[in-house]
């Protein structure tokens, strides 16, 4: 039997896991599909250089026409990251009709659509269940097992990184820069964490499950984003108080006919189970018209969790070249996007205030609330221990972003109000 020929884009983290679940689970593999499954090519920066994972140095090459051209090779796995040459890579080898795997997020969450219409019209697959939260299998279960209900909601934690900072803030009191630089330490947070902190690894990411779940192509520019750059330990402690944790959680909502998707830091209440996701784990809840509520959890990245979604990918690849049905199940989006405007996303929210402390100002601020008909949970007062400043802490009940939108900037208008300090979507 012919075996199936596979060209590895990159052997960092993930693609050296790929290579030890190809070796280690070889004859799995072989009885699921049927024929041998074998790295023709491993394209690498430097063939030369010493690696944690021993392969075959004849595999090795620092020439993409080596994979690109190499006439045996069926499918491509790519596991460079990063957006070129990765696009320019998997553009040209659906091209020559080899199918591709991968895992980069920032490539299908920016140029998605366009390599999807190019592997439909060359009838090639094209998979990327490791793009997002790594090991979940988020990915098919939302083209695949929901696809004969239809999603209301989309929530949760994306990026392990920033998942890590929030747990070591809540549970051990640190502050951001510390966990930070413990999450460095560790490896879960590059030198230069920008797109994990300011919430652009998840935005991407909940870009993708949007327009999986929703069924229309929702861009990067179309997701509200905020990073956690600004959280802190004061923030933490109110949370834990009133019965919640702060996680950055992406949200993805449908109403009908029009859409909207954020990024922020929110508090959860405790009694969600996204509130005990800690440390670098990834969850992501998921809300169907008929199915209800179910929830996906597991490790968000890592060698061998991510590297198990890209040979599941494989696999499908191989079975689809079998049955000869390559290029017939891709994903496509259907419905036109229209997105919600901010009259229409409605949450609760959570504001602390550095305020006056004398009296009249409570029923000033308050004031400013019923003049855009937010109504109010609840209110905490607290006097500063310096006696002439008080920190006051609302919950609402659910408001409209615009109405939140326009009671902040008149906050921040009112001679009273010292300072806005943090402003805080509910969920739970």
């Amino acid at each position: 039997m012919r075996s199936v020929k596979i060209g590895l884009m990159g052997l960092g983290t993930v693609g050296s896991g790929v290579v030890r679940i190809l070796e280690h689970h070889r004859e799995d593999l072989e009885k699921q599909v049927g024929s041998p499954i074998e790295i023709a090519k491993i394209l690498v920066r430097d063939p030369g250089k010493e690696r944690q994972i021993d392969v075959d140095r004849e595999l090795l090459t620092d020439d993409p026409r080596h994979v690109l051209d190499h006439p045996e090779i069926d499918v491509v796995v790519e596991v460079m990251g990063g957006i070129d040459p990765a696009r320019r890579y998997i553009l040209e080898a659906l091209e020559r009709g080899k199918h591709v795997v991968t895992a980069n997020k920032d490539l299908m969450a920016v140029h998605g659509p366009e390599i999807l219409d190019l592997a439909a019209r060359k009838s090639c697959d094209v998979f990327y269940e490791a793009s997002v939260a790594g090991g979940i299998p988020i990915i098919r279960t939302l083209t695949e097992s929901f696809s004969s209900d239809r999603i209301t909601k989309i929530m949760g934690i994306v990026n392990g990184t920033t998942n890590y900072i929030l747990s070591k803030m809540s549970r051990e009191n640190a502050d951001y820069a510390t966990a930070l630089r413990e999450a460095q330490q560790l490896g879960y947070a590059e030198a230069d964490p920008t797109s994990d902190v300011e919430g652009l690894d998840a935005a991407r990411k909940m870009a993708i499950l949007a327009t999986l779940g929703f069924r229309t192509f929702v861009s990067l520019e179309d997701v509200d984003v905020r990073g956690i750059t600004r959280v802190t330990p004061e923030d933490i402690r109110y949370a834990n108080r009133l019965g919640y944790e702060i996680k950055l959680l992406g949200v993805a909502e449908r109403f009908d006919d029009a859409i909207s998707v954020a990024v922020q830091p929110t508090m959860i209440s405790k009694t969600h189970p996204l509130s005990t996701v800690g440390g670098v784990f990834n969850a992501v809840y998921v809300y169907g018209e008929a199915v209800g509520e179910t929830m996906f959890y597991g490790p968000g990245a890592g060698s061998l969790p991510t590297a198990t979604s890209v040979v599941a990918d494989l696999v499908a690849v191989v079975r689809n070249m079998k049955l000869g049905v390559n290029g017939r199940r891709m994903f496509s989006p259907y419905r036109q996007k229209k997105l919600l405007s901010a009259d229409r996303i409605v949450s609760r929210y959570f504001l602390l205030l550095n305020v006056d402390d004398r009296a009249g100002v409570l029923a000033r601020i308050t004031q400013v609330f019923a003049d855009f008909e937010v109504s109010l949970e609840s209110v905490v007062q607290q006097p500063d221990a310096g006696g002439s400043v008080a920190e006051i802490v609302i919950v609402t009940h659910e408001a409209s972003k615009a109405a939140m939108e326009g009671v902040v900037g008149r906050l921040r208008e009112l001679p009273v109000v010292r300072r806005v300090k943090s402003v805080y979507r509910v969920e739970g």
